[in-house]
């Protein structure tokens, strides 16, 4: 993978690869370049077998501040309902390996929109999150009226949609919009550590985990037990389910190989 001008991306390194989001100027604000760039970086990094977590962070200062206003100015209903955006963050929420964001600084609307799209969050403890979208006279697009209920709950969503109010990372903590808060300035070294982690563990059950999970926004319990059943099961034809077992009855670190 190549660096784009607005999407830096370093490594992968022992396993884990980091995607900058770099338009400092307009506070990374994810024009439908900067999308397509970032969802062919997470495509590319769900092929590449080198890559076991993708980090995406926005640098020390700021995460992103939303969509691009200027983008979004000349748009009629025709122009939006035929969007290819909503394609393109498909592309992203629907990544096999795990995302872990790393939330300097605002983290608002689309900003916000693309939080939800990882699957682990670690945020300075001077982040705002916020669905500010009607203060511009609209409502989200991308997640922000459909999966922050699912993940905050009804009442908190509502406040966040329908007040344009900002909260701090605290209750960002408190509502399970993030996972972690650490020192400003610490997010993605923190981000990436929990990457490494990752990285170390059995690369398609960690996959076959993350899709799992991540289906608890789309079925019933029973079809979601029933889901996990078959998972869990299908994991035990493979070489790694074998190497961790007889791993730990040997009392000794197991070795992976993805098979």
């Amino acid at each position: 993978m190549s660096d784009n001008a607005e999407l830096l991306i370093e490594g992968p390194e022992d396993g884990v690869i980091i995607l900058t989001l770099n338009r400092p100027k307009k506070m990374n604000a994810l024009a439908t370049s900067l999308l397509e760039a970032l969802a062919s970086a997470v495509e590319a990094c769900d092929l590449n077998d080198e890559v076991r977590a993708i980090v995406i962070t926005g640098g020390a200062k700021v995460f992103a501040a939303g969509a691009d206003v200027n983008e979004i100015l000349p748009k009629g209903s025709p122009e939006g309902l035929s969007d290819l955006r909503p394609a393109i963050w498909n592309r992203i929420r629907t990544a096999r390996k795990p995302i872990i964001a790393a939330v300097e600084g605002f983290c608002l609307g689309a900003g916000n929109e693309l939080l939800m799209c990882a699957d682990i969050c670690v945020a300075g403890e001077g982040a705002r999150f916020g669905q500010p979208e009607t203060n511009l006279g609209i409502i989200p697009g991308a997640g922000g009226a459909a999966l922050l209920p699912r993940i905050v709950g009804q009442q908190r969503a509502m406040r966040m949609v329908l007040l344009g109010e900002f909260i701090t990372a605290t209750e960002a903590l408190n509502y399970g919009l993030i996972s972690e808060i650490v020192a400003d300035g610490d997010a993605t070294e923190k981000a990436k550590s929990i990457g490494l982690r990752i990285a170390k563990r059995a690369p398609i059950a960690i996959m076959q985990g993350k899709a799992v999970v991540k289906a608890s926004h789309d079925l019933p319990l029973q079809a979601h037990l029933n889901i996990e059943r078959q998972a869990f099961s299908l994991l035990f034809s493979t070489e790694d389910k074998k190497e961790g077992v007889e791993a730990f009855i040997q009392k000794r670190k197991p070795n992976w190989q993805g098979k």
